[in-house]
């Protein structure tokens, strides 16, 4: 297939969420929603189930307002929202982790307002590395797995594990080796996005297919010698009105460290005992993450670095509104470009956010910095 080709069909799944949810269930496949981030995917698509990302949509809130505060994380509220409204049908439980004080809330609230989808927690330890919090990540593995068992009557099995995880490696490797192509070759930042997006609605076998044939037919064209070179970070990059903005600036999104898009990517599960024990390890493993503890804040180092390896001019924030573990981060990142010499920018976005009319301003205020 033509780049075009393939594009445009990435682009109808990132947009349309839906459709693919029905081509599942018509094709007799169970599906678990997940919400983010770092639910164990892979267990979940080793017992024959189709994992299918929730991240919320650009959409006003009506009634998760009864059950939510204004001051908490949009993509929370549209999450919840879009469970009352029915428009997860079909879906045969949700599993939610507990990697922050919002998605904590999300999961109880969850029981009382979406009866009909059973909500399965995923409760991940503060301290992850030592050998007690990999048993404890472990363990709630095995909660999952039981939960999911109960619920959809399909078994787990050790062998079959390995093979998912041998999977999601292998999507790991191609969506890094596409990152580092797009970097370079002629790819708007909205494509860039339905790339990444589109993951979360695919099985990954099909969507590590349809862009490894992206970047065969991508090493043929020419480079792209864009001198506006960014990099971006945040939690969630895709709003269209946004990322219109983006592309009518001219500005290259060189890499990122965006929850929703590449920084899942970065850690590969170890093959070394059995293969439960290796997803342990993984998010044990795991770094660079404003919901993974860290008192020494490696992150902000990790970010400098990662834009001055990909010769980006500057550095754009992406601070979701109410996340208070990215608004944490943030003072320290400002302190560092600052001192490596990194232009940069924050950009606040909402899920109910209409009018990026103020983003469009500050970028060509930026575009002019770099």
């Amino acid at each position: 297939m033509k780049i075009q080709e393939i594009l445009d069909i990435l682009h109808n799944v990132a947009v349309s969420p839906e459709k693919q949810l029905e081509k599942y269930l018509a094709e007799n496949k169970k599906v678990v929603a997940v919400a983010p981030v770092y639910t164990p995917e892979e267990i979940i698509h080793s017992m024959g189930i189709v994992p299918m990302g929730v991240w919320g949509a650009d959409m006003e809130v009506r009634e998760a307002k009864t059950y939510y505060p204004a001051f908490i994380c949009s993509i929370m509220q549209t999450v919840l929202e879009l469970g009352i409204k029915g428009k997860y049908k079909g879906v045969s439980a949700i599993v939610i982790p507990s990697l922050c004080d919002s998605l904590k809330t999300l999961g109880q609230n969850w029981k009382y307002a979406v009866k009909d989808i059973p909500f399965i927690p995923m409760s991940y330890p503060q301290n992850r590395k030592p050998d007690y919090g990999i048993k404890f990540t472990k363990s709630s593995y095995e909660r999952v797995i039981k939960d999911l068992e109960k619920i959809t009557g399909n078994k787990f099995s050790e062998e079959k594990l390995a093979e998912s995880n041998r999977i999601y490696n292998e999507h790991n490797a191609v969506m890094r080796e596409f990152s580092e192509i797009a970097a370079v070759k002629k790819i708007s930042a909205s494509q860039r996005n339905d790339v990444f997006k589109s993951a979360w609605f695919m099985l990954k076998e099909e969507h590590t297919a349809l862009v490894r044939q992206l970047i065969d037919a991508l090493k043929s064209e020419p480079e792209d010698n864009n001198e506006y070179r960014v990099y971006v970070t945040g939690i969630l990059a895709d709003s269209p009105s946004l990322l219109e903005i983006f592309d009518k600036n001219n500005l290259k999104i060189v890499a990122d460290d965006v929850a929703h898009e590449s920084r899942q990517y970065r850690t590969d599960i170890p093959d070394s005992k059995s293969p439960l024990d290796d997803l342990a390890e993984k998010f044990a493993a795991m770094d660079n993450c404003t919901l993974l503890y860290d008192r020494d804040k490696k992150r902000v180092d990790y970010i400098i670095d990662e834009a001055k390896k990909h010769k980006a001019k500057g550095i754009l924030v992406l601070m979701t509104k109410f996340c208070d573990p990215e608004e944490f981060d943030y003072v320290p990142i400002k302190r560092a470009c600052d001192k490596a010499g990194l232009a940069h920018i924050n950009i606040e976005v909402d899920r109910q956010m209409v009018n990026y009319q103020q983003a469009g301003t500050m970028v060509q205020a930026f575009k002019e910095m770099l």
